[in-house]
């Protein structure tokens, strides 16, 4: 993604970019400095947008489950709590918008609601449903921030 984010965002001049990312990154890769890669790439990705007066939402990994196809064992819950911890202090640290997922898509077990999945790591239809609404909320929280700052820079 971090390769991909001048052609796909910043050349395209949005106001704003919802960042999701890391499930991949963490894929069998369980070692205490796992999380190390990703937040660097995290904060390149945030450095550059800001950098070129794009807003940032950081969103939350979801969570995952293991009753399609077992996920747990590649990608551990606990590494998935840690990085939207990160994600979260990151954010409230740098002035972003945090939009967090993984709580609106954890069942009684601390797994990805089946009902929200069709492979135990994507969202399905059901998922974006839960999903959007805080992804719109969080983008015009991103937005009235933008407005703010431009409104205390004019002369």
């Amino acid at each position: 993604m971090l390769i991909r984010f001048r052609p796909d965002v910043i050349w395209l001049r949005p106001k704003v970019v919802v960042i999701l990312a890391g499930t991949n990154d963490i894929w069998d890769n369980n070692t205490p400095a796992a999380l190390l890669p990703i937040e660097d790439n995290l904060m390149s990705m945030t450095e550059l947008a800001k950098a070129n007066g794009i807003g940032v939402v950081l969103a939350s990994v979801l969570p995952v489950c293991d009753a399609f196809d077992p996920q747990t064992p590649h990608r551990s819950p606990q590494r998935i709590i840690d990085l939207n911890a990160w994600m979260k202090a990151y954010a409230a640290t740098n002035g972003l918008v945090y939009v967090d997922y993984y709580s609106a898509m954890l069942d009684e077990h601390g797994m990805l609601k089946q009902a929200l999945t069709y492979d135990c790591v994507h969202p399905n239809d059901r998922g974006y449903a839960v999903m959007e609404p805080l992804a719109n909320a969080a983008i015009e929280t991103a937005f009235r921030d933008i407005r703010a700052r431009s409104s205390r820079t004019r002369p």
